[in-house]
């Protein structure tokens, strides 16, 4: 005689007192158990949105003593914000890289990259740009020794040589050639003016001393 009648074979469950019904009033019973057992819990909600690159905020800039109150959108640059928002273009766009130094400023007295600095990490900060070093109508002495010695050609990266000279001067009252060449070394002029950029140097040196005293 035929063990299984149903004819299932081995795994069959016909007749070991389960019903399909049973079954699944036993599946229904367990989850209902569960969710009040409170161990089930609702899915993550997402994460909220990150604010756009794009997105205005508002920045206040301390430039050649002024403030400025801007929107400015977190990726733009200082140099950008200086040139097209503030009017101020005499700091020159170059390779835009971090590498020919004409967009030069100074940042709390220390010389940077405008183009590699971002318009919100100047704040709080004092910017000083080529207009900053005249007094009224009146050239600074770093502007007027470049002007004495020849220091520029096409005039192009003049600014920056200037701003780069102001900030190592700052620093260095009465550098030696040798500290000029260095420290005018991440600014490049192509018209190959560097012979009279460093005498400019070393006279900017000397009028600032004068002026002084």
């Amino acid at each position: 005689m035929d063990d299984h009648p149903c004819k299932h074979g081995d795994g069959c469950t016909c007749h070991s007192g389960v019903s399909r019904r049973g079954f699944l009033g036993s599946i229904t019973t367990a989850a209902a158990g569960i969710a009040a057992s409170g161990t089930l819990t609702a899915a993550p909600a997402p994460p909220p949105e990150k604010a756009q690159p794009d997105e205005p905020v508002k920045l206040q800039l301390s430039v050649n003593g002024r403030t400025h109150k801007v929107l400015v959108e977190p990726r733009w640059t200082l140099l950008y914000v200086l040139r097209d928002q503030l009017g101020l273009t005499g700091t020159k766009p170059g390779c835009e890289r971090g590498e020919c130094g004409a967009c030069t400023v100074l940042i709390d007295g220390v010389a940077r990259y405008s183009c590699l600095t971002l318009a919100l990490e100047a704040k709080g900060k004092e910017v000083t740009t080529i207009e900053g070093l005249m007094k009224g109508e009146e050239l600074g002495a770093t502007q007027r020794a470049f002007v004495e010695e020849d220091g520029y050609q096409c005039g192009y990266c003049t600014p920056g040589q200037v701003m780069a000279a102001e900030g190592l001067l700052r620093v260095n009252p009465r550098p030696s050639m040798e500290e000029i060449r260095h420290g005018m070394s991440g600014n490049l002029c192509r018209c190959g003016a560097y012979v009279h950029i460093f005498k400019s140097v070393e006279k900017a040196a000397v009028l600032s001393a004068s002026e002084k005293r």
